[in-house]
């Protein structure tokens, strides 16, 4: 018996939610298949136990009518998915401008009698054919789809509804004498009080314009949703110096196996995991834990692929290469946090399973019903083709996009992205929201926090010493204490400077040896004599989780420094209005369980979960999914990226890295997490405009479908009932250009 293996597949040509559910509910027949389709991300994540290859995947979906394959790398940036060289983005905004173009003059025609001179109606044909069968392609294409597989979405009464009213056109223009010279639109409130049939191009042009856009400007979203990957694969070195037994040698990172010796020079990337054998250095390891603090490394010690060497030349020995290096775990994290995100079932096609076939079923019926009554043909079809246009989704296609277009516009000028409609629901249903610390809730830099002296030792003294040796290190900590000497007075001369790497720094200040760093190195390698309250003051800093810098001269250490990542101003008012809103606040960090604490204390967070790497990071966000809760994600570090997938609303931070805003749900463009409410307030807003917008268009149908199925509508009522409908959705969701952030100010 074989272990069950994994299989991801990139699926396009997917036009809605119901789309991703037969797919999946297809692959889930096969043997031994327990298949997941995203249609936001436009993958499936298969779990194979038997016998099935990824061939019978592929023929499977490929048999439903749509396209599928192992996914890709994206070698060239222009061609990656929701860039302008994207074929299908590409295609569906050229039909988009194009019908567009078409349909405006059709429109005014059928609109504006002044406009109707002799033989208007061929001049309107001309135009709306190309949009109604070109134009409606994706539409029609997919009716037919599903047809073959005996189901109905949207895209089958869209369909059926330009069709109908092209082709009722045609048989007015060819048959019914609407061709004829100088013939002119009429205007009648029902089926039966004119022998003249009416053409109906602007409204199978229209309405194909409409819904064209609502898709281009889903697709347009949906499609980034793969950069988190393609950012995260980004992060690696692409080459590395490798020693051979002839000298040094750089080569493609691809090339570079197990056991192999290579050099990581200052300023350079690690470039897999490995281990230390020759050097010593400083390491930046935010990558992986978000913790400003680099980690001082030394032979022996392991270091992990993509950190950052900032201090001395390191010789590494690779333990491991590829897909096998914690970089490229992570990469997976993500994929898997992203592919069992289950895909929001919209409102309208989760009632389109119900509406459509019964729309259908109405239209079908008022035309027999018609003609069996003895009526004329025409009255009986010009009946049941108002049915079908008075029932045309186009306030429905418009429900969703244009409250998301204008509620993002919005967010955009308060600093708020908010992804797409599928983000919505989470912000309604979040009761949890679990914060990142380093960057998010504190600065992310260094700063000297406090000042110790031991009896009889002058405290500015002990910063302007201090201050002035550590001002020729690069270390982080180092320029917190620089940094804050230089704030108060003139920096002295420093003479003979030294580094020790991971241990601390000396040199020559006023004619004395001044020595920083360390208090054990300052007591062992130096002998200084250290004092009660020097001892007492360094074991308050390590409790409260500040780094603790010893500085001695002459003999005895004279005092120190307590350098920690610092609070932001806005942490505390947007924890505060977080709890307002009823949210549970827990803080998740890779740092010390002390220095977790002591931030919480200060921003008013009540349970931390500290000292834990991504991959427990995304444990812990499972964990209470898994109690119940509807967990919302804020983070800025690209070890928090998993985390923010796996969380059902990620929020990142934008002044974080690019892979954290890729793999969320929501974005604040400025490190201010007072935003977040705001993003959370907006999101909720947003939903329900789409809500309201949603449950006219449909209470229009309910009501409307009835009076053009009695005969009491003529197809030109509806066509200008149905854009009224349109209309009403549309001004509904431009009051969201109004939303001010009620929760607090910026």
């Amino acid at each position: 018996m074989t272990d069950p293996s994994t299989v991801d597949l990139a699926i396009s040509g997917m036009t809605c939610a119901s789309c991703a559910a037969r797919i999946e509910k297809k692959l889930n027949r096969l043997d031994g298949v327990s298949a997941s389709v995203n249609y936001a991300t436009e993958s499936a994540h298969v779990m194979v136990d038997g016998p099935t290859t990824t061939d019978d995947l592929v023929a499977t979906v490929e048999a439903l009518g749509y396209r599928a394959a192992p996914p890709q790398p994206v070698t060239d940036p222009a061609a990656r998915p929701g860039s302008a060289a994207d074929p299908e983005l590409s295609d569906l905004r050229q039909r988009l401008l194009v019908s567009t173009a078409l349909t405006v003059p059709v429109v005014a025609m059928a609109m504006v009698p002044a406009l109707q001179f002799t033989d208007w109606q061929w001049l309107s044909l001309t135009l709306a054919a190309p949009v109604a069968v070109w134009g409606a392609w994706p539409f029609h294409r997919a009716a037919w789809m599903n047809l073959r597989h005996a189901a109905t979405t949207m895209d089958t009464l869209v369909s059926l509804g330009v069709l109908a009213a092209f082709g009722w056109s045609l048989y007015a223009l060819f048959l019914g004498g609407a061709g004829e010279p100088g013939m002119t639109m009429t205007f009648t409130f029902t089926a039966t009080q004119t022998d003249v049939p009416q053409i109906y191009l602007e409204v199978c042009s229209g309405v194909t314009v409409f819904l064209l856009a609502g898709r281009y400007f889903e697709l347009r979203a949906k499609r980034r949703s793969g950069d988190a990957l393609r950012a995260l694969l980004s992060l690696g070195a692409k080459d590395v110096a490798v020693q051979r037994a002839d000298g040094e040698h750089r080569i493609p990172i691809a090339e570079l196996t197990v056991g192999d010796r290579f050099v990581v020079r200052p300023g350079e990337k690690v470039a897999t995991d490995g281990v230390v054998v020759d050097g010593a250095s400083a390491v930046d390891t935010s990558l992986m834990t978000g913790e400003p603090v680099p980690v001082e490394v030394q032979a022996d010690d392991t270091v992990v692929g993509g950190t950052v060497n900032v201090g001395g030349r390191l010789v590494v020995r690779a333990t491991r290469v590829g897909t096998h290096t914690q970089l490229a775990q992570l990469t997976r994290l993500v994929t898997q946090a992203q592919s069992g995100k289950a895909p929001v079932q919209r409102l309208a096609d989760r009632i389109s399973a119900v509406f459509v076939p019964i729309v259908i079923v109405v239209a079908l019926g008022t035309l027999l019903v018609w003609l069996a009554l003895g009526n004329g043909a025409q009255a009986a079809f010009t009946a049941a083709v108002a049915v079908l246009i008075i029932a045309c989704p186009c306030a429905l296609g418009l429900a969703t996009p244009t409250a998301l277009l204008v509620g993002t516009g919005r967010g955009a000028q308060l600093g708020i992205v908010i992804r797409g409609p599928e983000v919505l629901e989470s912000t309604r249903r979040v009761d949890t929201v679990v914060l990142d610390k380093t960057g998010t809730v504190t600065s992310g830099r260094m700063s000297l926090v406090g000042t110790f002296t031991a009896s009889g030792t002058d405290a500015r003294q002990v910063l302007r010493l201090g201050g002035a040796v550590e001002h020729a290190s690069e270390h982080p900590v180092a320029a917190a204490i620089a940094a804050a000497a230089t704030a108060v007075g003139e920096r002295p001369t420093v003479v003979g400077f030294r580094s020790v790497q991971g241990l601390g720094t000396h040199a020559e200040v006023d004619g004395r040896t001044v020595v920083v760093g360390r208090l054990a190195w300052l007591v062992q390698e130096w002998g200084f004599d250290v004092d009660e309250r020097v001892s007492s003051a360094v074991e308050a800093g390590v409790r409260q989780g500040s780094t603790v810098v010893a500085i001695g001269w002459d003999g005895r250490v004279r005092g120190g420094f307590l350098v920690a990542d610092t609070v932001k101003p806005s942490s505390p008012p947007a924890v505060s209005a977080l709890h307002a809103m009823g949210l549970t606040l827990v803080l998740l960090t890779g740092d010390h369980a002390s220095t977790a604490r002591r931030v919480a204390d200060q921003v008013g967070i009540d349970e931390v979960i500290a000292e834990v790497l991504p991959a427990a990071k995304v444990a812990a966000i499972r964990d209470r999914q898994e109690q119940g809760h509807v967990v919302a994600m804020v983070g800025d570090g690209v070890n928090d990226a998993a985390a923010l997938a796996q969380a059902d609303l990620g929020i990142a931070m934008g002044a974080g890295s690019d892979v954290a805003i890729e793999a969320s749900d929501l974005t604040v463009m400025r490190g201010d997490l007072r935003l977040v409410p705001q993003a959370i307030e907006l999101s909720r807003r947003v939903l329900r405009t789409i809500k309201q917008n949603l449950f006219w268009a449909f209470a229009y149908n309910v009501a409307a479908i009835p009076l053009a199925a009695l005969g009491l509508l003529n197809p030109m009522i509806a066509g200008l009932a149905m854009a009224m409908s349109s209309v009403f959705v549309v001004s509904n969701s431009l009051r969201l250009r109004r939303f001010t952030p009620g929760t607090m100010a910026a």
